[in-house]
């Protein structure tokens, strides 16, 4: 988000929502922010900012460092690691994610549906090799252009107007050249998931990375929870590797996939 975008949200923002929009905006600053920086960042009165940061330092929430920047507090970690090491579905699935990307060599996600997003709820890098993907747990990207994302929307939208729905007035990111953005198009790759039980990203989100995914059954036997994915270095994985190996990432799920109800 651009210090404009975050400015321009910010100034309708009153009480404890300007206060959340601040919590979110120390998110952004591993190495802290000045309250000068936040400011200019938020599009806010200086005094305003800072009885929106004194509230979260009193919640234990934010701190403030040597330096005088403001960062997420030990407390917000406590709370957020405890919660994230607490989901049913990542502590069952860890072991799995290491075992593919043990396997392939490829970076391995676990992602869930949010709205146009996937949010990435877990990440397993390969245990060797050089090169790595920039993604990280809590990190979204488009729906439409990910593996993961097309796959938990070719459950949800089966239909052209089902999708044209989804889509509304806002026109989907074309995030390469081989990005599906329009219904039709979409329709025709959900209606493919459905049939073979995994979605693919063919460079669709980001130059030459490609993924294959598949459902994963957690919480339910019939709505999967979330979708697990290899992504890989088309250098280095191709696609059709990806694809003939589809049948040994199911085994290795085990009862937590299975093919699209």
């Amino acid at each position: 988000m651009t210090a404009n975008s975050t400015g321009a949200e910010s100034k309708g923002l009153v009480g404890s929502d300007r206060v959340l929009a601040v919590l979110k905006e120390l998110a952004r600053h591993a190495d802290g922010v000045s309250l000068e920086e936040l400011t200019r960042v938020m599009g806010s009165p200086k005094p305003t900012v800072h009885r929106a940061l004194q509230s979260l330092r009193r919640a234990g929430l934010a701190d403030q460092d040597v330096r005088g920047r403001y960062l997420l507090g030990d407390e917000f970690l406590r709370m957020a690691f405890a919660h994230h090491e607490a989901r049913p579905e990542h502590v069952r699935l860890r072991p799995v994610l290491e075992a593919l990307a043990e396997r392939f060599n490829e970076t391995v996600h676990y992602a869930v549906l949010d709205g146009r997003d996937v949010v990435y709820r877990a990440k397993i890098d390969p245990p060797t090799g050089a090169v790595r993907l920039t993604s990280t747990v809590g990190g979204r990207n488009p729906a439409h252009a990910t593996g993961v994302g097309k796959l938990l929307l070719a459950d949800e939208l089966k239909t052209v107007g089902d999708i044209e729905a989804w889509i509304g007035d806002d026109a989907l990111a074309q995030r390469t050249p081989q990005t599906h953005c329009t219904a039709a198009e979409l329709h025709e790759e959900f209606e493919a998931v459905r049939e073979r039980g995994y979605a693919v990203d063919d460079q669709e989100n980001e130059p030459g990375v490609n993924c294959l995914a598949l459902p994963v059954y957690a919480t339910s036997a019939k709505t999967p929870s979330g979708a697990v994915s290899v992504s890989a270095l088309t250098y280095r994985t191709p696609l059709s590797t990806l694809v003939d190996a589809c049948d040994e990432m199911r085994s290795l799920l085990g009862p937590l996939g299975g093919p699209l109800r």
